[in-house]
């Protein structure tokens, strides 16, 4: 997927919900969290000063997006990080970095500053 191919690709390309859930401070501040082991919602909830159903909200968005995985333990639900989808979240950006085949026909064009 090319850069400009983020705002025209369909709602089925995964990739567009994992970044506009990435989008949010608050999610990125779950992940962070989450990157020392799973927690329980709970636990999770406990640490921002948001209400519950707020929390609830942005985990349930990073479920969906796929960066998070949820595993019940008794009356319990578990959040980790699914690291699989930031690998290829990763290699997704580390593609958009390179250079593409330069035709003769086409020449590579500048963006300028406000168009970007």
């Amino acid at each position: 997927m090319r850069p400009e191919d983020l705002w025209t690709c369909g709602p089925e390309d995964p990739s567009v919900g994992a970044f506009r859930a990435l989008a949010d401070q608050t999610r990125r501040d779950i992940l962070a969290l989450l990157r020392s082991g799973p927690r329980t919602s709970g636990e999770i909830a406990g640490r921002f000063d948001t209400s519950w159903p707020t929390i609830s909200r942005h985990l349930s968005v990073l479920r969906d997006a796929g960066l998070v995985v949820t595993e019940r333990k008794g009356q319990e639900i578990y959040y980790e990080v699914n690291t699989s989808v930031f690998q290829d979240l990763v290699q997704q950006l580390l593609s958009w970095s390179k250079p593409r085949a330069v035709t003769k026909s086409r020449t590579p064009r500048r963006v300028k500053p406000q168009e970007a």
